[in-house]
């Protein structure tokens, strides 16, 4: 049987496990409460960056010595830097866990960030910055991230800029690193063949050196939703379009029942946009709902991709679905997308990586860990009224959030669109002209 253990250590650090019975390894790692939403204005871009150097040498290991002996076991370890949170794991047999809990506390209190490295992996993140730039449905979402939320953190690219990241100096990544890697902010979380006493003891170990208190405050600026119209004209074959509208955070009320509200609308093959935007209509090869929620705000969505004729009448069906839920929605669409989110759930606890993610979450988002039990009683009080209620509130009652990239010159302006989402039916059809 499954069983969460937490413990917290004297210095602040918690250690979150979960045994899961039959399987021969652990996936582990560490996770920050700190993301590209917490850097200065000159530091866009440093926390990726930082997740990269960690890998790049400390003074007991080289980068070559760290990789190897993570894949001597046939381990693997890799990183992640997200807008609120970053996170250090590995996946090894569970004879290794003291290495890998080892090579993990190693990166993260131990790194060197020589300039050499530094130098080298600069060029690696141009690399990259170049590559999302190239990708259309890359670059889409960061420049929906920067209309909704203009001039704020929150909307920058996690990859920085050229300029930015060119810029930084070694002691900048440890002042980025002293003032957010302090073990009030950091989560250890293990899932598989685990020990909760032998890991806390490990973990105890490797990670005492890891500061208390941070450098300096951190830095986290409450968010403004703003909304706006980003577009791009480029000669692309497809057309990539987003339309938004201010969400709900985490805590908030309804945040769940927005998650189910974007399931219904966009979540699968039966969900209203794929079954009438694609298969009835053929407008797009792609269509989908989703819902982002941070810890003060979040964002709902729709993401089309499709040639640029079908603008003209793709946008006035996808505001008409908008319309719709705001005034009917079927129990049946309630129960499926319930049942969508528990076999989620369930499945996620079948992989040790998946459920070691989830936990990590709960712990930075709720302070605890969640049972399924209590999260599917949170969806079992969503109710039809509640969810026409929230479509109305949402899609109609904020500024929405254009973004699109390609052949544009068939996409309505703004001014249309506000006004098709501000009246009734008869606007939407006057949008497709």
């Amino acid at each position: 049987m499954m069983k969460v253990e937490c413990t917290r250590l004297p210095s602040g650090l918690t250690v979150v496990t979960e045994r899961m019975p039959h399987l021969e390894s652990v996936a582990l790692g560490v996770w920050i409460k700190s993301g590209s939403r917490n850097e200065t204005v000159d530091e866009h871009g440093i926390a990726h960056l930082l997740e990269h150097m960690a890998f790049k040498g400390t003074r007991r290991r080289s980068a070559r010595q760290i990789a190897e002996e993570i894949e001597n076991v046939g381990g693997e370890v890799n990183a992640a830097t997200s807008t609120e949170t970053t996170s250090y794991y590995a996946r090894v047999l569970k004879d290794h866990v003291p290495l890998a809990i080892d090579i993990l506390a190693d990166i993260l209190t131990d790194s060197t960030f020589e300039e050499e490295e530094l130098r080298r992996e600069k060029h690696v993140i141009l690399q990259e910055i170049g590559a999302a730039d190239d990708t259309p449905d890359d670059v889409v979402f960061d420049r929906f991230a920067e209309t909704a939320y203009r001039d704020q953190t929150v909307g920058r690219p996690i990859l920085g800029t050229p300029e930015t990241v060119m810029s930084f100096t070694p002691d900048q990544i440890r002042h980025y690193l002293g003032r957010n890697y302090t073990t009030d902010r950091m989560f250890i979380v293990a899932a598989g063949a685990v020990d909760h006493d032998t890991i806390v003891r490990q973990v105890q170990e490797r990670f005492s050196t890891l500061p208390v208190t941070p450098l300096s405050p951190p830095v986290l600026d409450t968010a403004r939703y703003t909304g706006g119209d980003g577009r791009e004209t480029r000669d692309l074959m497809d057309a990539q379009v987003l339309l938004g509208f201010e969400g709900r955070a985490y805590h908030a009320r309804d945040f769940y029942c927005s998650q189910i509200l974007a399931n219904i609308l966009g979540g699968g093959m039966s969900s209203r946009l794929f079954q009438e935007v694609r298969e009835h209509r053929g407008l797009c090869y792609s269509v989908y709902a989703f819902h982002w929620g941070f810890s003060d705000t979040g964002i709902f969505g729709i993401h089309a991709a499709t040639g640029g004729e079908n603008l003209p009448e793709l946008m006035p069906v996808i505001i008409d679905e908008l319309r719709k839920s705001s005034t009917s929605i079927e129990q049946q669409e309630i129960e499926r997308a319930r049942a969508q989110i528990r076999a989620q759930l369930l499945m996620g606890q079948e992989s040790p990586a998946a459920r070691a993610g989830q936990i990590a979450r709960q712990m930075m988002l709720y302070g605890r860990p969640i049972p399924n039990e209590e999260l599917m009683e949170r969806l079992s009080g969503i109710t039809i009224e509640r969810l026409t209620d929230l479509a109305g509130r949402l899609f109609f009652d904020t500024a929405p959030t254009l973004s699109a990239i390609g052949p544009l010159e068939h996409l309505a302006p703004m001014s249309d669109i506000l006004s098709s989402l501000n009246a009734g039916p008869a606007a939407v059809h006057a949008l497709a002209g």
